[in-house]
């Protein structure tokens, strides 16, 4: 057994003053008091001595002191398994994710999808970033998950008037955020922009071992953008109509990830999660080793409880009436 504050133990030395003192024989009260009187002022025996109150009070300081010095065991160094994933979350925040043939329209609902996620993932890093025609981080990895859904929350994007897609630019920064990593994961909600091939975005992902993820919000048959008019016109006058893109499926599975559109399930986004936790787990498990410490203190911190009690509080005997 050792200890984690032996300096404590130093205390010890002060109670030999304590124990003098308790065990010294005091001067009687009978010379100030008759016997009568004396009898009516002292509280009735205890069926514990003065001695062994006094020992049991004393032994009590000492196993708080030693409570105090933290014993411990020390059963030495073990190996231990984690695994622990990190995760880049990319939000499309282009002008067609505020479409609104999805309540209340794409973005939100991106952002309520990704609470769900991150609670689903408590045993992987997140960060996030938002790209459209150009990537910008808004969280790098990190394990504060209250943190990062209050900052994806609140993503201002009232000022943001980016037009295009471009996913490119979520692979590149990806795969420099993630540059340690051996392979890379990569959650994109989106609404698959508005490329008609991706053979540039896939050769991309393949020659630096990004695994993309998509979660495609939005329909077939397509919203408008509301805005300041109304909704949004092109050139010409006509209401602009955006709709959902599902050739990004391409790219997500030949990286080796998973493709899923969206829907009102709570739990659909969880199927996304467990692919993640499948396809990463097992390949980024780290071995680290610790020391298997058993704290003691609480042993004789109760046993000097107990005393205490039992010192101050000893039930009092009857005391015999005369008849």
């Amino acid at each position: 057994m050792q200890f984690k504050s032996p300096e404590f133990l130093l205390l010890l030395i002060l109670l030999l003053p304590f124990a003098v003192m308790l065990f010294r024989k005091g001067t009687s009260l009978s010379h100030y008091f008759e016997a009568d009187i004396l009898k009516k002022l002292q509280l009735s025996d205890s069926f514990l001595s003065p001695v062994v109150k006094n020992s049991f009070l004393l032994l009590s300081s000492a196993l708080m002191i030693a409570a105090l010095a933290r014993p411990y065991i020390d059963n030495g160094e073990i190996k231990v398994s984690s695994s622990t994933i990190d995760v880049m979350a990319a939000f499309d925040i282009s002008r067609s994710m505020f479409a609104n043939d999805v309540y209340p329209n794409r973005l939100a609902l991106a952002k309520k999808k990704f609470k769900e996620f991150s609670g689903d993932f408590q045993e992987a890093k997140i960060g996030v970033i938002g790209f459209s025609s150009r990537a910008f981080l808004i969280s790098p990895l990190t394990e504060d998950f209250a943190t990062l859904d209050y900052l994806v929350k609140n993503m201002n994007l009232d000022s943001v008037r980016l037009r295009g897609t471009s996913v490119m630019n979520a692979l590149e920064v990806t795969n420099d955020l993630l540059k340690e990593s051996e392979k890379k994961a990569l959650i994109l909600f989106s609404d698959g922009g508005d490329n008609a091939d991706f053979s540039e975005e896939i050769a991309y992902a393949k020659k630096h071992n990004i695994v993309l993820f998509a979660y495609n919000i939005g329909t077939t048959k397509g919203g408008i953008i509301p805005d300041e008019k109304g909704a949004l016109t092109d050139a010409k006058g006509d209401i602009v109509v955006v709709r959902l893109n599902e050739k990004i499926k391409e790219l997500a599975l030949q990286s080796g990830g998973a493709y899923m559109e969206y829907s009102l399930k709570n739990n659909d986004i969880d199927a996304l999660a467990q692919a993640i936790k499948q396809r990463f787990s097992e390949k980024n498990e780290e071995e680290s080793t610790i020391r298997d410490v058993k704290e003691l203190f609480y042993y004789p911190l109760s046993a000097a409880l107990v005393l205490l009690f039992i010192a101050l509080y000893s039930m009092p005997s009857r005391r015999r009436k005369d008849v």
